[in-house]
């Protein structure tokens, strides 16, 4: 039975920040996976971007936990989250060609339970079974600016259509643009298909509409040419999110090599090459 995905993902995304020290702060945001362990037991899986923890020099961050009052109100708690020991080390694994990090948390209980479980990350047969395409509307989660939707810490829901084509396989074309516009904090956040009465292109109104929810990918970049900040988001294949998972559990778990281009005439540049971290 299909869920919610928007609803059950503003609940599983959480705002990561780490103090400066000269009133200012570093904000990114994060979201939870629930998988099993090498041992069978279910854990909590933070996943972000890599650079959101980089660019976070301290060992310890914040993750922006909320908690539910008896009177149906809300409160934003945010708790320590160890991201580098005592010798600096990063406790997260990243992935070694692309921007994803990921790390087991011992979350809250109600935390823990909302968790997406991990079969929601799409694979590149998630977007070929549901003929996924350019111009179709995909959503994100994000804290833009370090900006929640509230007091109580939830994410800032938006939306944008893809931008791109062809958007998978993703061992080929790793990223996809979204046709939104991206702020410092968006890093890191999950971009996802929630359309709960899709049709397929050609198909007939006699045939019933389906749900289509999945994590697309995250958050990792916007586009800027010449300094202009061009309103378009590029987005990570989940993919590579189940990818750095695995790293986890085996760091010589099989990873994608992105196929290299045969150059014939004019080279077009990539949204990468034109695209800063947010």
């Amino acid at each position: 039975m299909a869920m919610d995905l928007s609803h059950e993902l503003i609940q599983a995304t959480v705002q990561l920040e780490q103090p400066l020290g000269n009133g200012t702060r570093t904000v990114g945001t994060g979201f939870l996976i629930s998988d099993a362990a090498p041992d069978g037991q279910p854990r909590t899986v933070l996943v972000t971007a890599n650079h959101v923890f980089k660019g976070m020099p301290g060992q310890i961050a914040r993750i922006g936990y909320r908690i539910e009052n008896p009177d149906g109100s809300w409160s934003y708690s945010p708790q320590p989250l160890r991201i580098r020991d005592e010798a600096g080390h990063e406790l997260w694994t990243h992935h070694p060609a692309r921007d994803v990090a990921v790390m087991a948390i011992s979350a809250p209980p109600e935390f823990a339970k909302a968790a997406i479980p991990e079969d929601y990350l799409a694979t590149d047969d998630t977007f070929t079974k549901y003929d996924v395409d350019a111009g179709d509307e995909m959503m994100a989660l994000g804290f833009p600016r370090g900006l929640s939707a509230n007091q109580a810490g939830f994410p800032i829901l938006r939306a944008g259509r893809i931008a791109s084509y062809p958007i998978a396989p993703a061992k080929i074309f790793p990223t996809f643009l979204l046709d939104f516009a991206v702020f410092p904090g968006n890093s890191g956040g999950p971009v996802f298909m929630n359309d709960l009465a899709h049709r397929r292109p050609g198909s007939s109104e006699a045939q019933p509409p389906e749900a289509v929810e999945f994590i697309a990918g995250i958050l990792t970049q916007q586009v800027e040419l010449n300094s202009e900040r061009l309103g378009i988001g590029i987005v990570t294949h989940a993919k590579y999110v189940r990818e750095t998972i695995a790293l986890m559990d085996n760091p010589a778990a099989p990873i994608t090599t992105v196929a290299e281009q045969p150059v014939t005439g004019a080279k077009a540049a990539s949204a990468e090459e034109a695209a800063t971290p947010e």
